[in-house]
């Protein structure tokens, strides 16, 4: 701001020295511009006027020897006041200076008077002693393209130009104002030149500049060089207008940006900010409602983007903030919105009532005089073609009619963002509580509660209701403990009476709650059983309340979108009549439990079971209330058989009712009370109709073959199964056959052995291989009881070919223990041999140490040996250490040095096979899948685990050295080699000893 100016003689006589450069300084009017030193200069600008290097040359040196003169120059005589407010100009050299130079530029203008460069370099030389010293500012780089202009007027705010120092506007006025004459001289030669207008326009932002240049002046001057300059030049010159019209404030920068959005408006929401700034003395809530209004409009419509980056909603919210902040100046009264809405639904009737008239009752045009329109309604083009948006006061910022405030939320606002419905309901209360209307307010709240869809609205609106009903019940008890002195007994009682309404409301509001959430669930859903579930639960013991939940509910949800257990509520809705109400209090109303029943059973439910599941639960109930003939009767309704049973029992195509015949469940249920209450031939006829109809599972055979078996019809209980076993394939048959074979050899024993076996060999026919060893072994044993021993073990044998691989080890051992059982151990030796042949390689080794165990009881020493060379190419020495460890054992009771040799022969040249890397990962693999089986697995032969078990605790050396005789005898070779512990002579063989 300009310092005041002191109204002493020294600063008088300082302010009348003032212009220093109007009329222009010459050597006539001042005598010390020109030296003795200058006049040979001043001769040779005087023989070559046109020399432009010249001329330069004469100024820039001027210039130096200026700045040097005041450098040398003494402090300033004038107090610190007085410099202040001269600022560059508060020396005498300075000041000569300025003299100088003014009259060498404007004699050097006289012969160049358009030459862009002389001219600047004036006018900044001139600005330079008026302004003050430029302060630089440093950029990163280069200018880039011009940017849009949101981003152009945050650039141009940094880079706006800031000096130290200046000329006062009140003390020096008159070098101001020649400065500016020094401008419009500077634009009469040169207009078109926009770096000469910017250097013009930003004096008028130094904050000394005199208010008279830099307000009417400034803004006129903006205006010529838009005028002036070309269109594409013209942002250059709106950053800065704009710039300065918010430092203005006020009507300007009302003036100025409405100017400007005709153009572009994309800036329309910094200006709504500046309206509604606090800086700015007079807000316009009103304009800055109505401009948020339309671009969110625009923006649903797809016709504006926020340059901020803000979506159609979130332009919505912000015009929502400012009806919240400025209620009062933005939105019509209670009366004025009553109007309007009024009329606005009259207008939205016409207009429905024309688009479903007849084209028939619409005149048809005339051709006598009258107006024809052909296209609609007359449209306005603007000067690109396009049509223009029809004309609507409610974005019209000129216009000083308030906003519809309902209206626009209903329409722009809950019609197009209903996953928003919290924010806008509460928005629109707190519009109504700002204005005072706290009823219109509540009405409000209840509207969003009784017409949003989610959790999350529901919530936002009812907090907030919550927040206002306690704020104005804590604004009454406040003023009525603390009333004022004007205030009557009647007002204060009348302050009571609405203070104990409102807290009872807001009791209600509270209990209320849980019903408000389970509405909006059901809006959202009204085919959600378990909300309606809820909600009669939410009644608790008021009956009535039940009963109208339960029929309200029938009535609304759609049986073919409801969710899971629609027929519950037919259940038990008519569980509710049957109990005499929720608390069991009053009289069983079965006539109306059984209309419910009746009408759920005609229902097209989703699920033929839902179907029958009300059925049953009517019989049920009967049953509950000893109506037993009446509890078959209702099932024999249910299971109706139609004429065509050739149904689709999964063609959802047709209704429950169609397909209901075909249900188990309700044939089970059925069957189940006629052998509860009918006779043993209706059970049979119902048993009978589930297998004609093939509905039957393996579950229903067993139950009517236990139901005839119960009551001693042993032969037709086995033709149930028999016809069971034709219906069903395998596996499930397979659980039929066992239970149908052990029932009829516990019936029958060996009376019918025949028929036995021939059943047994029906089980087998079709049996897949995974499953026929239980039938193997369960027909083996019947024939070892009440057979033959031979056919027994043919069907051991046969089994051991039949069964999955799998199984084949045990059922080998099983068929050996048998053969040996009845025909003694020699006779397994080509059970043993068949073995070693089909089963596999790990299972073959196991197979063989069993096999030479045998041998070994048999004293078969050679075959014993010979089996275990066999079984060596199997056995890995790192996977089956317990093999070698056997065959080892086996040598030092039985063999020679030959043949221990020869076994350690073996097992090298088995572990060099096995030496792979491949088939070590495979060796381990396979340890740990035999050493689990073999914790599984219990030996068969208890005397040859035994020895194993002997022969595996010996540790100590296998062989001595003989000193009478090489030959070692069998039955001395255990004394031997536990003498042999002892023996200092011992000969130790290594495993990897060369042979």
């Amino acid at each position: 701001m300009p310092v005041a100016v002191s109204t002493s003689p020294a600063l008088e006589d300082l302010s009348s020295q003032f212009p220093l450069t109007f009329p222009v300084p010459t050597p006539t009017t001042h005598p010390d511009l020109v030296s003795t030193k200058d006049l040979h200069r001043e001769e040779d600008l005087l023989r070559n006027p046109d020399s432009f290097r010249l001329w330069w040359t004469t100024i820039q040196n001027t210039k130096e020897v200026s700045a040097a003169l005041q450098k040398l120059e003494g402090p300033s005589d004038l107090s610190p006041d007085a410099a202040a407010l001269l600022g560059p100009l508060s020396s005498t050299e300075a000041r000569r200076a300025l003299q100088r130079l003014t009259y060498l530029y404007e004699a050097a203008l006289v012969q160049f008077p358009t030459s862009f460069k002389l001219w600047k370099s004036y006018l900044q030389t001139r600005m330079s002693f008026v302004l003050g010293r430029l302060v630089p500012k440093k950029r990163a780089g280069g200018r880039k393209k011009f940017p849009e202009m949101r981003d152009a007027l945050e650039e141009e705010k940094e880079d706006l130009e800031q000096w130290e120092g200046g000329l006062d506007g009140v003390v020096g006025w008159e070098e101001w104002k020649s400065l500016v004459a020094t401008f419009e001289r500077a634009l009469m030669w040169l207009p078109r030149l926009p770096r000469l207008w910017l250097l013009y326009l930003s004096i008028f932002n130094h904050p000394f500049c005199p208010p008279i240049i830099s307000h009417t002046h400034a803004r006129r001057t903006y205006d010529r060089a838009l005028r002036t300059l070309p269109p594409s030049l013209h942002h250059r010159i709106w950053v800065r207008y704009l710039l300065w019209a918010e430092s203005r404030g006020g009507v300007t920068t009302v003036a100025v940006y409405r100017r400007y959005l005709t153009v572009d408006p994309s800036i329309t929401e910094r200006y709504t900010t500046l309206l509604l700034s606090p800086e700015n003395p007079s807000p316009r809530p009103l304009e800055a409602a109505k401009l948020l209004l339309s671009l969110a409009r625009k923006a649903a419509q797809g016709k504006y983007t926020s340059p901020e980056g803000k979506s159609p909603y979130q332009l919505l919210c912000d015009w929502l903030e400012v009806v919240e902040q400025h209620a009062d100046e933005v939105g019509m009264d209670v009366d004025d919105t009553v109007v309007s809405n009024a009329a606005i639904a009259k207008a939205d009737g016409e207009a429905q009532t024309a688009a479903s008239k007849p084209q028939a009752e619409i005149e048809s045009a005339s051709t006598k005089g009258r107006l024809i329109r052909f296209a609609g309604p007359p449209v306005a083009l603007g000067l690109d073609g396009k049509e223009l948006p029809l004309y609507d006061e409610d974005e019209d910022p000129l216009s000083p009619r308030k906003l519809n405030i309902e209206n626009i939320i209903l329409k722009d606002g809950l019609e197009v963002y209903k996953d928003q419905a919290g924010r806008l309901w509460t928005g629109l209360a707190t519009y109504w509580i700002k204005r005072g209307e706290f009823d219109r307010a509540k009405d409000t709240f209840e509207k969003g509660l009784a017409s949003v869809l989610t959790i999350r609205d529901f919530t936002q609106i009812f907090d907030a209701y919550a927040e206002f009903s306690e704020s104005l019940i804590s604004a009454m008890m406040e003023s009525l403990a603390n009333p004022d002195e004007d205030e009557d007994e009647e007002d204060v009682k009348e302050t009571e009476q609405e203070l104990d309404a409102r807290m009872k409301e807001f009791e209600e509001l509270m209990d209320r709650r849980p019903f408000l959430v389970n509405d909006v669930l059901l809006r959202r859903n009204p085919n959600d059983v378990q909300e309606w579930e809820k909600r009669v639960a939410l009644w608790g013991e008021n009956d009535e309340k039940v009963a109208e939940t339960y029929t309200e509910a029938l009535s609304t949800v759609n049986p073919r979108r409801a969710t899971a257990n629609f027929h519950r509520l037919y259940i038990n809705f008519a569980k509710f009549y049957e109990e005499g109400g929720t608390a069991g209090e009053a009289e069983p109303d079965l006539d109306s439990a059984r209309k419910i029943l009746e009408k759920g059973t005609k229902v097209n439910f989703k699920n033929v079971d839902d179907l029958a599941e009300v059925w049953c639960e009517w019989a049920e109930m009967e049953i509950r209330h000893d109506g037993y003939d009446e509890a078959i009767r209702v099932m024999q309704r249910a299971a109706f058989v139609p004429k065509n049973p050739k149904v689709n029992y999964h063609d959802h195509t047709l209704s429950a009712q169609t397909r209901l015949f075909k249900s188990l469940k309700l044939w089970s249920f059925y069957v189940d009370l006629e052998e509860s209450l009918g006779t043993v031939e209706s059970t049979k006829t119902v048993y009978d109709k589930i297998l004609e109809l093939r509905i039957a599972n393996a579950q229903i055979i067993v139950n009517y073959a236990s139901f005839l078996e119960e009551n001693k019809y042993y032969e037709e209980s086995f033709k149930v199964y028999e016809r069971g076993v034709e219906l069903f394939t395998f596996p499930v048959s397979f659980e039929l056959w066992n239970i149908y074979l052990a029932k009829f050899i516990k019936r029958y024993g060996g009376t019918k052995v025949e028929r036995t076996r021939d059943l047994f060999e029906q089980a087998l026919d079709k049996c897949p291989e995974k499953s026929c060893k239980p039938i193997f072994l369960m027909y083996a044993t019947y024939e070892e009881e009440y057979g033959l021993a031979k056919r027994a073990m043919a069907i051991y044998d046969r089994a051991t070919q039949v069964v999955a691989d799998e199984d084949k080890f045990a059922l080998f051992t099983v068929y050996i223990a048998k053969a040996t059982e009845n025909y003694g151990l020699p006779a397994t030796r080509p059970i043993y041999e068949r073995a070693l042949e089909i089963l596999p390689d790990r299972q073959t080794a196991e197979m063989c140490l069993r096999f030479a165990s045998m041998e070994r009881k048999l004293g078969e020493i050679d075959r014993a040996r010979a089996i275990y060379a066999h079984a060596s190419q199997f056995c890995d020495p790192r996977v089956n250490p317990n093999f070698w460890q056997e065959w080892h054992n086996f040598e030092i009771e039985t063999g020679s040095e030959d043949t221990f040799r020869e076994m350690l022969r073996i097992k090298r040249s088995v572990q060099a096979q096995f030496n792979t890397e491949a088939s070590y990962l495979a060796a381990q693999m396979a340890s740990k899948e035999g050493s689990m089986e073999a914790e599984e697995e219990a030996p068969a032969d208890a005397m040859a685990a035994a020895e194993r078990q002997a022969a595996g605790g010996a540790k100590g050396p296998a062989f001595v050295a003989a000193k009478q005789s090489v030959n070692v005898r069998l039955e001395e070779a255990p004394t031997v080699a536990v003498a042999a512990q002892k023996n200092e002579d011992e000969i130790q063989i290594s495993d990897e000893e060369d042979l």
